[in-house]
């Protein structure tokens, strides 16, 4: 593994090489993004790629990667436009992509504006609030983990969103009528450490899950987009959003083992299956 830092756009982006450039095959390259996780949330699938060259980079302002446009928002055209310049840092024409949720996302923005950069996308649960049914009562419930990590911080505001995204089916009145969970039932802290810029529970990246994708864009691109869904994710809000993507697309969404992280490995509090998750990505790339 090689590693690299690309001044860009107000920000200088580290991103890791794992096998060699060019190719030894004359493949394109694997790159694995996701948001907001760095380059390290990708250890273990990419380790089961040994035969590949596989490309991870962190997000500006996410693990190594630094930004200087005075901004600690997430925005799914920014993030892109990093990707599209770490791809011409690569030297190749295009690459494969496998992107995971608010990575999903900077994926889609990433083949609308520079459709010639990927040839085949796997687009993994990308939450995408527009594309619900009940798209007014998803943005209610995302605001209600925020007004919870607001009020109460990170152990709080965290038991909430895990409520959110592991609820079954449409935001109901049920739903809504819940009490706050107890973060302690989740191992988390129960006291307030007093930040409030967690990417993940604040509006910083409400930009990711508003976004909306430009249908006619992704249709007319080159690229081959997969929509993916984890087979234990099933009525849960990312898999309802990558359902409601692959309608858009005319697609059915392609089943991947595990949950939302199940390309994870151990390193994280919740492991999913990787070695299982790489064997279904390698199926699908190779198709």
């Amino acid at each position: 593994m090689t590693t690299h830092t690309l001044q860009a756009a107000d920000c200088h982006l580290t991103y890791d090489v794992h096998g060699p450039l060019p190719t030894v095959d004359g493949r394109a390259p694997l790159f694995m993004i996701g948001l907001p996780m760095d380059a390290a949330g990708f250890t273990a699938l990419a380790s089961y790629f040994p035969d590949r060259t596989v490309v991870t980079y962190d997000p500006r302002g996410l693990g190594r990667s630094t930004r200087e446009d005075g901004r600690i928002d997430n925005v799914p055209e920014v993030h892109a436009a990093d990707v599209h310049a770490v791809i011409r840092a690569l030297g190749v024409d295009a690459v494969e992509m496998f992107a995971s949720s608010g990575g999903a996302v900077v994926a889609l923005a990433l083949v609308t504006e520079f459709p010639a950069d990927v040839t085949t996308l796997v687009a993994h649960e990308p939450p995408l609030i527009a594309v619900l049914p009940d798209a007014a009562a998803a943005e209610r419930a995302r605001a209600g983990y925020r007004d919870v990590y607001v009020a109460k911080g990170f152990g709080a505001g965290m038991a909430s969103f895990i409520a959110m995204t592991s609820w079954q089916g449409e935001f109901s009145e049920d739903y809504f009528a819940q009490p706050d969970p107890d973060p302690a039932l989740f191992g988390l802290p129960t006291e307030d450490d007093g930040a409030r810029e967690d990417p993940l529970l604040s509006d910083l990246s409400w930009a990711v899950s508003s976004y909306r994708p430009d249908v006619a864009a992704l249709a007319s691109a080159p690229t081959r987009i997969v929509v993916a869904v984890g087979e234990e994710s099933a009525g849960t809000f990312t898999a309802r959003t990558a359902v409601g993507l692959a309608e858009l697309l005319g697609q059915q969404p392609t089943v991947f083992p595990s949950h939302h992280g199940g390309f994870a490995g151990e390193e994280y509090g919740y492991p999913g299956q990787p070695e299982a998750f790489a064997r279904t990505l390698r199926a699908v790339l190779d198709s």
